[in-house]
């Protein structure tokens, strides 16, 4: 039968947090939950199907419309849609994914959760450090804001332009330096952004491509959790099943001292370590916004005090 019950927000397989059970996201439920919400997606008129419009009791395509556009049978892809995807074919995901007119981002997630890679079991991820120059460079940086992110959205370091727009995070405990806390748990980040939802829709989407990378980290997993059990923007957000890859684009702000800004930024993957990537911004020359950098760059620690303040705020 193909209606759904809705999504369950949190980690499948895992408790809620504090409660001492082991967290891990259930791939296998991630798997199937993923694929029906990409099929809800589509209409037939979407792929070039009919549409006769009389008692469709799902709202995108069927599953034996989207086994017959992949090109397989209805019994297998329903098996695949059931978390069932030990032994997909490489050449079976990728009709699935045409089918479905995934992004390479979502290609690959699909990817990651029907056929993860396979690693030796160890007692913890390594921890996460940023190199000695990459630090050097960012303090380098003058009237540029940029930070370093790694895995679950951490921010692991900065320099003083960033603290300067988005808070001095050396402020905060080292576990509330991550932007998915920021942005659904720190009511200032909701005036900092001028277009929020885009941001939280972002960095959810963010989290879950690491998710379907690393389905066993509990960290990550105990993250979830916890902003599920605090946040309804974030379990909303959570149950799109929503992925994306870091790039580039443009982000406006509502600065606390120089008021909007219009941001570009630039997302470099560190070539030595995937997990990290340095996010730089940077504002057209000649405009506003790049007076207005300008302007906190010269005064210094006091705006890096006001950035505080404000963004961090409860």
């Amino acid at each position: 039968m193909d209606d759904q019950p809705e999504s369950d927000p949190r980690p499948h397989g895992g408790g809620a947090p504090g409660d001492g059970a082991p967290l891990a996201l259930d791939r296998r439920a991630e798997l199937g939950e993923f694929l029906r919400s990409r099929r809800a997606r589509l209409k037939p008129d979407d792929v070039g199907l009919p549409d006769f419009g009389r008692h469709r009791r799902v709202p995108g395509l069927r599953r034996e419309e989207l086994a017959q556009l992949a090109g397989v049978s209805v019994a297998y892809y329903t098996r695949l849609e059931q978390g069932n995807g030990q032994n997909v074919s490489v050449e079976v995901l990728d009709a699935i994914a045409s089918a479905l007119r995934l992004t390479d981002a979502e290609g690959a997630h699909l990817s990651h959760l029907a056929k993860p890679r396979q690693h030796r079991k160890k007692p913890s991820p390594r921890q996460q450090r940023v190199r000695a120059a990459l630090n050097q460079l960012l303090d380098s940086m003058d009237g540029v804001p940029a930070y370093v992110v790694g895995r679950r959205a951490e921010i692991l370091a900065w320099n003083r332009m960033a603290a300067a727009v988005f808070g001095d995070w050396s402020e905060l405990p080292a576990q509330e330096r991550n932007w998915a806390r920021l942005v659904f748990l720190k009511p200032g980040y909701r005036d900092l952004f001028v277009e929020w939802d885009q941001k939280a829709s972002d960095i959810v989407a963010f989290l879950r491509m690491d998710a379907g990378c690393r389905p066993d980290d509990s960290r990550l997993s105990a993250l979830v959790g916890e902003l599920s059990v605090k946040s309804q923007d974030f379990r909303r957000l959570w149950a799109r099943h929503d992925v994306k890859e870091k790039s580039h684009g443009v982000k406006r702000l509502c600065h606390p001292l120089v008021g909007e800004l219009s941001l570009s930024f630039e997302t470099f993957t560190l070539p030595d370590d995937a997990e990290q990537s340095m996010v730089t911004y940077h504002a057209e020359p000649g405009s506003e916004s790049a007076e207005a950098l300008r302007l906190l760059a010269s005064w210094g620690a006091d705006a890096t005090r006001a950035g505080t303040a404000v963004p961090g705020g409860q």
